[in-house]
Parts: structure tokens; sequence; C-alpha cells
């Protein structure tokens, strides 16, 4: 695959890369050789970027990632790991961590559990409540400083808390919930600030946890992601299924599947918005092999008018967290008024 930088100073990284979390934090966990084959069937196509933390499965996904990887592939694959989720024995998520202590302490445990001397890209998964993120980037600058880490990114944070990490130290990307049901980066001055700043960005949820795959259906009972994840809960899925239909004679016109189209969407935000990379969660080689070939589809501006008439900004029904989850994501949060918008102090 064509690679592209990610952000100014970043290393060169496919438009898509594998997003590990599933093969490890599922609420039915991949089969480990099953999800060691996608990791090997990514690598050998081309993807170059594998995406873990280590609270996914609790270090189990650092070491099926280690397990997976061949000789060699070491030189070919970068890795980017998320730190501060924190969690307790039963696997319940308990708080979010982001002081320097923490910081270098959880890089040495995945550092080992990778099997490797160094972290390509290391980043908060969300911004800590009680540390500064001057703190936290400050800590990830000198790990940088001692060869440990090569960049450094950030996860659902604002454009204001980008812009104060940056001044820290520069920022490859910014990791982000993006998709034709999740549009509100274009909106919120995140992807505006990243172009600004040339600073990547890793879009994950692309196919909205699974409603844009085009084969998901809506089951007898309710499904059990609907407590968490609102797009599924029975007063607003049929209302987004209808809306993915809409892809379907559009994805059909290019011979290609409602999941590939909205996938191929993404990575063509890159022409207008600045470096974007997906991030394919995906648990089994036929479904690398799907996505990988979005990559290569071509949609004119006529193709991306159609989509957006299709499913215009904003359309979906419900929030993509719940309430008590959205309240973790400084993504989210409404800037405060600026001086220059309110002619006073604010």
């Amino acid at each position: 695959m064509h690679t592209r930088h990610l952000g100014t100073g970043g290393p060169r990284v496919a438009p898509i890369a594998l997003g590990c979390a599933g093969m490890s934090d599922h609420t039915a966990p991949a089969d480990e050789a099953d999800a060691i084959a996608t990791i090997r069937t990514a690598l050998d196509a081309g993807v170059t970027l594998l995406d873990t933390a280590d609270f996914y499965g609790m270090g189990h996904n650092e070491d099926l990632i280690r397990r997976a990887l061949r000789a060699g592939d070491r030189d070919k694959v970068l890795f980017s790991v998320k730190f501060g989720g924190l969690r307790g024995p039963d696997g319940a998520f308990v708080g979010i961590e982001g002081r320097p202590a923490h910081v270098k302490n959880a890089l040495a445990y995945s550092l080992r559990r990778l099997g490797t001397d160094h972290v390509d890209i290391y980043r908060p998964a969300r911004l800590a409540p009680d540390t500064p993120i001057e703190d936290t980037i400050g800590a990830i600058s000198e790990l940088v400083q001692a060869g440990y880490v090569r960049h450094i990114g950030l996860s659902e944070v604002g454009p204001e808390t980008i812009r104060r990490a940056h001044a820290v130290h520069p920022i490859c990307d910014v990791q982000i919930e993006y998709s034709l049901f999740s549009r509100d980066p274009e909106t919120n001055g995140i992807l505006d600030t990243c172009r600004e700043l040339g600073i990547g960005v890793t879009a994950y949820g692309v196919l909205a946890h699974g409603l844009l795959t085009g084969t998901y259906r809506r089951p007898a009972g309710e499904d059990p992601r609907a407590h968490w994840l609102p797009r599924f809960h029975p007063d607003n899925l049929a209302a987004n299924l209808a809306l993915v239909e809409r892809l379907r004679p559009l994805a059909d016109a290019h011979g290609i599947s409602v999941a590939q189209l909205a996938t191929a969407w993404v990575v063509a935000q890159s022409h207008e918005r600045g470096t974007i990379v997906a991030v394919l969660g995906a648990r089994r080689p036929h479904r690398v092999e799907e996505a990988l070939a979005a990559a290569d589809v071509t949609l004119t501006d006529t193709d991306l008018r159609a989509i957006d008439e299709a499913i215009p900004a904003g359309a979906a029904a419900g929030t993509r967290y719940a309430a008590s989850l959205m309240a973790l994501l400084d993504s989210e949060r409404t800037p405060a008024p600026s001086m220059e918008r309110t002619g006073r102090e604010s």
C-alpha cells in the first residue's frame, strides 16, 4: 500500500492501521490462533501500524502482539500504545492515570510485554483529571530523549489540550473516533487544529462499532452494547440501520461492500483535512483482506457528495457513548468562550 507521513514529523504509515483491542477485550474474545493469523496477514499486506493499549486484556494484547511477530517483522511494524486506563482484578475500569511516575512505569511493562526496546508512538488514552497534560507529555518527552519512545500521540482530547501538549513536545497524531456516524471532529475544531499544527489523525470506530458494516442485523432482544453505545439502543437502532441502507446502492455501484465504502470515505478525508489513517478492528484474516481493499477505492467528488447526502453529518440517532463515558472525553467538552468572541475575560 502507498504510505503517507503521520503528521509533519511522524513516521510513514499505510492509510489503514490494525486496531488490536477486539483480540483481547470483547464480549467474545478472538481465538488466539485467528488473532495471530490476523496480525500476520495485515503485516504481509503492507499494514505498518498496530494499535494497542496496556489495558487491553490487562496486558494480554501486548503479549499477543509479541507472539504474533515473526523474525524481521519488528523492523517493518510500528507500535502505537495507549496507557492510563486503570483496571481492577475483575476487569472493571477504575480510573485514569497520567502522573509522570505512572507514565514511566507503564512503559517499562509495555516494553517487556511487547519484547522491544522502544515504542513508536506512546499516548495517554484519556486526559487524566488530576494531572496537567504538560506533566504527562513532559514525562513522555523524557522517554523520547532516552530512546524508549519515538513519537508522542494523544487520544480523545479537544483543541485546547492538543495545543497545550504540542507546546511541550511535537505531537505526532491524535486518535479520535471519526466515521460517517461520528463527524463532530469536523466541527469542534479537532481536525482543524491538527491540520494547522501538522498533526496526523488516527481515526477509530470507522464502522461505528459494527453498525456501518452493512451486515449487522437487529437482534431479537436488546443488543448488550446498547448499555454503553446508545446507537444500538432499540429507540435508535432502527433509524441508524435505515441510514446504513442508504449507502448500499452507492457501494453496489462501486462493486464493494458497505463496510469498504465507509472505510474508503474516512481515508478520502485526508485530501481535505490532513493526514487521516483509518484504524480497523479485525479479529480474523479475511476481515483484514476485505478492509484493506478499501484503501484502493477511489471516491470522486460526486461520490463524496452522494455519501454526504445519504448520511448527513449529525444524522445518526443517539450519542456515541453513554453519558458516564462521554463525561470522560476531553474531546466532547465545549470550549470556554474566548475574549475575541465575548469582548471580555472568560
